[in-house]
């Protein structure tokens, strides 16, 4: 049995950090638990509270700064996507139409292994997943 219990946090950049935390305000209702100024050494960040203890930090940095093609599997740079769990599929169908509202991109829901997959692109163009139980 592993040690740990799970993901505290995934870490990522942006170079426009209030349209991140507007995007996932409306598509997934997360809150911002704590903003950070620029300061000496350290960009400008957000913590965005994905819910089950998960948050997502996302630092504002220069555009070109961002390593790689978030458009281009194996080309994404060292994290190549994460997935948020939602509690169904019914809950998953609402989260699509929230992403498209809020400006994001989304693929077909499909089926993989034991649960449900939805695909979808941040505003940053960066492809994620939210997931599913399949026998929901």
């Amino acid at each position: 049995m592993a040690t740990t219990i799970g993901f505290n946090h995934v870490a990522t950049g942006t170079a426009d950090l209030d349209r991140i935390i507007r995007f996932y305000h409306e598509a997934f209702d997360a809150p911002v638990v704590r903003e950070i100024p620029r300061g000496d050494g350290h960009p400008r960040m957000a913590i965005i509270d994905l819910g089950g203890g998960a948050m997502l930090n996302v630092a504002e940095v220069p555009a070109e700064s961002i390593v790689g093609d978030r458009r281009s599997i194996g080309a994404r740079g060292p994290i190549d996507h994460y997935g948020l769990a939602v509690a169904n599929r019914a809950t998953l169908e609402d989260v699509g139409e929230r992403i498209v509202a809020a400006g994001g991109e989304v693929g077909d829901i499909q089926q993989l292994g034991g649960e449900w997959s939805l695909f979808f692109r941040d505003p940053d163009g960066m492809e994620l997943e939210v997931c599913a139980p399949g026998d929901t």
